[in-house]
């Protein structure tokens, strides 16, 4: 079994959540345009979704055309935030979904090869939708924009 389908909503809800939700945090939002974070978030607000840095080095500065906070908790004070994006280490995730919890997110996303089981189900057992180990790009691509070829089994 794959670790994330622990914790995972079927793909219809996770095709529902990038059809409704607007903005995106994305914890470790690199300035660098290289990293994977950068492409994924610039993908993500090429169509049509608020991308919301959280950095505490670039704290202050722009990523994307958007201000970069510290934390969640400073973004929170700014925007409504739908998804909480998650381009750290697996180690890292517990405060990230701690913060995620107290800003009302309505999802915890770790990026593909960031598992943490613990910070999963303190997420879910809170409310959030959780998912593990997928990239945000590709389910985009996959669920919203090849909807022809999408189907339950995948």
């Amino acid at each position: 079994m794959h670790a994330s389908a622990i914790f995972d909503q079927p793909m219809a809800d996770i095709a529902d959540l990038l059809r409704i939700s607007k903005t995106i945090a994305v914890v470790g939002l690199s300035p660098k345009t290289h990293r994977a974070s950068y492409s994924v978030a610039a993908y993500m607000q090429a169509h049509g979704y608020r991308i919301i840095p959280i950095n505490p080095r670039e704290a202050g500065k722009t990523i994307l055309s958007e201000l970069c906070y510290a934390d969640l908790a400073e973004a929170r004070q700014h925007h409504h935030i739908d998804i909480v994006a998650c381009f750290r280490s697996a180690d890292d995730i517990p405060p990230i979904a701690d913060a995620a919890i107290e800003i009302a997110a309505r999802c915890l996303w770790m990026q593909s090869g960031i598992v943490n089981i613990d910070a999963a189900q303190s997420a879910y057992q809170a409310g959030l939708i959780v998912v593990m180990d997928r990239c945000l790009k590709i389910e985009h691509q996959r669920l919203l924009l090849n909807m022809n070829t999408y189907t339950e089994s995948e």
